[in-house]
């Protein structure tokens, strides 16, 4: 599993062991040359220690505790135990995270199961702790983003866990925490957005500002937030955008994947933070958080003295983060009212109920659609009878959302009838039964 850097890294602790004159291969000596791994170094800083402090106290350490073979002695250095143990076990841990090559930061997470090791005491001198190094290597967080040292609950095994992170992949924090609908619309897995022109180019507009870029969709439940959101990527994807908003790629917020296993002070935030400062780095990205009142106190199950609306706050006022969200009416009053900070940071686009004849018109865009997935084709009037009959008899919900099941529902419902009964074309006595079943009501006669 050794790679270029690692068989380096080795020739560099082999040559400073040479060198100095001294008589084993140390962990010392590879702390030494892993200073000079970019890798390992770049560990180290987002761990919040100096290098260079570092590398002073392996000099003193050299200096003051290691003595050099006498003169006329010449000797190849032997590696000793530990040095061999730490080899053994980085080749372990980055087998079981699933890496297909070893790298420093493998080699620094193994020095510390060497208690007793001066190397060890040098990077916890300096602050670094195993879980800071492996939450850096595993998911991204660093401590240069305020996140302090991750602290277990009370009654909680912080051996196990770090154990668990130990083999817990190296992986992409965007990955881990959001879901790429740019990516989902170039695999054809987004609906077409039909009727919302105007929401959409307003969200554009706003998302061109120079400050407070950060559109706020709210309204009722199923009026079609979320699909102007996933309308947004499917444009960019397919081109028909501004200029000024191409190449964009939009990234939803998995808030469950965020909160999920938050079991230390500070590791909900972390994870928050460490997602913010990779769409920081990229020019063209937009962070959607889909029901975004549930930021307001978001974090709270770790402990942490911060939720999430307050952490966004900064990047979303400085424009450095493009960020849409969704609302209810009804949230919104309860949570953006009661944060002014957070609701001055977004512009408001209020998406209303479509009407019978437009809910009309997003049937038939969408129709092609159902009409693959359940293998039928339904007549004109079984798509205007679906959404007249929904608006009327199902008062629970809102168009379109409560339509489109209507024509997903009838479909769904044909298909498993027996085979003598199967029809190809869905009809308007069709919709009349299923809406029937659905608002609990006797069915026409």
């Amino acid at each position: 599993m050794n790679t270029e850097s690692i068989r380096t890294t080795l020739n560099l602790a082999a040559n400073e062991a040479i060198n100095r004159r001294h008589e084993f291969l140390t962990l010392e000596h590879l702390l030494w040359a892993l200073l000079d791994d970019e890798r390992a170094a770049d560990i180290i800083l987002n761990c919040a220690a100096n290098p260079d402090d570092i590398r002073l106290g392996l000099e003193l350490f050299f200096v003051e505790t290691m003595q050099p073979l006498p003169h006329g002695v010449e000797r190849i250095p032997e590696e000793s135990a530990a040095f061999e143990r730490v080899l053994h076990r980085a080749v372990i841990q980055a087998q079981s995270s699933g890496q297909e090559k070893l790298d420093g930061g493998n080699l620094l997470a193994a020095m510390f199961s060497e208690p007793h090791s001066h190397a060890r005491y040098l990077l916890e001198k300096e602050g670094v702790t195993r879980l800071d190094l492996l939450n850096y290597i595993s998911h991204g967080i660093s401590k240069l983003d305020g996140g302090g040292t991750m602290t277990t609950p009370e009654g909680g095994d912080l051996e196990d866990d770090i154990e668990d992170a130990e083999r817990a992949p190296q992986r992409d924090v965007l990955k881990a925490f959001t879901a790429n609908l740019s990516e989902r619309a170039a695999e054809g897995k987004i609906d077409p957005l039909i009727g919302r022109e105007a929401e959409l180019l307003r969200t554009i507009q706003v998302l061109c500002r120079r400050r407070k870029n950060n559109p706020l969709y709210v309204g009722e439940p199923g009026v079609g937030k979320t699909a102007i959101a996933e309308g947004l990527a499917l444009a960019i994807h397919n081109k028909t955008v501004p200029d000024a908003i191409d190449g964009f790629e939009v990234f939803s917020l998995d808030m469950g994947a965020l909160l999920a296993g938050t079991r230390y002070r500070g590791d909900f935030e972390n994870r928050l933070k460490a997602v913010i400062n990779e769409l920081r780095q990229r020019d063209k990205a937009i962070l959607f958080i889909d029901e975004i009142h549930t930021i307001v106190g978001a974090g709270a199950t770790s402990g942490g003295t911060m939720d999430a609306s307050n952490i966004l706050k900064p990047a979303l006022a400085s424009g450095e983060l493009r960020c849409i969200g969704s609302t209810t009416y009804s949230e919104y009053k309860a949570s953006f009212e009661r944060d002014r900070a957070l609701a001055r940071r977004f512009q408001v686009i209020e998406i209303s109920q479509p009407s019978v004849a437009d809910t009309i018109a997003i049937l038939h865009g969408l129709k092609p659609l159902y009409e693959a997935t359940h293998g039928v084709s339904y007549t004109d009037e079984a798509i205007k009878v679906s959404a007249e009959l929904a608006a009327k008899y199902i008062n629970d919900r809102y168009l379109p959302d409560k339509a489109i099941d209507v024509i997903d529902e009838v479909g769904s419902a044909m298909r498993l009838k027996p085979l003598a009964e199967r029809r190809d074309t869905i009809t308007e006595h069709d919709v009349e039964l299923v809406v029937a079943r659905m608002a609990k009501i006797p069915p026409k006669t």
